[in-house]
């Protein structure tokens, strides 16, 4: 196994830290769609807004993992850098492959709630479908 030095974990400190900011979007567009689906939901007690509510509790409840997991990888990558600068190289070539695997993790709940956000947005479209015809 080659030597990691203090470069490797800062590419991957980059790319969680604008990961997470993607995440931090989403969630922000999040918090205004529960605002307008519960102004919604008092108007017009449907089906189709109680299904979307649903959805979105999934969603919200996956991009908290989402960025539970980023987070500690990002926290890893320090941890990593930290370790590599006292010479515990072993360690924290370690530490950068639980960082890895918890950044693998966080993706595929990006791509899972993707999934879902598609899924609402059909619930949605299905909705408009209903009143045009």
């Amino acid at each position: 196994m080659q030597e990691l030095t203090l470069i490797t974990p800062t590419f991957l400190f980059s790319a969680v830290s604008l990961i997470l900011l993607a995440y931090t979007n989403r969630f922000l567009s999040y918090a205004q769609l529960v605002r307008n689906l519960k102004d919604n939901y008092m108007e017009h007690r449907s089906a189709v807004t109680k299904a979307q509510i649903m959805n979105l509790r999934k969603r919200l409840k996956l991009t908290k993992f989402m960025q539970l997991m980023g987070v500690m990888s990002l926290l890893l990558c320090v941890a990593t850098m930290f370790l590599i600068y006292i010479g515990f190289q072993i360690i924290s070539a370690y530490v950068f492959g639980v960082a890895l695997l918890l950044l693998i993790v966080s993706l595929g709940l990006s791509v899972w709630e993707i999934q879902i956000s598609v899924k609402s947005l059909e619930i949605h479209l299905s909705d408009m479908e209903i009143d045009c015809q």
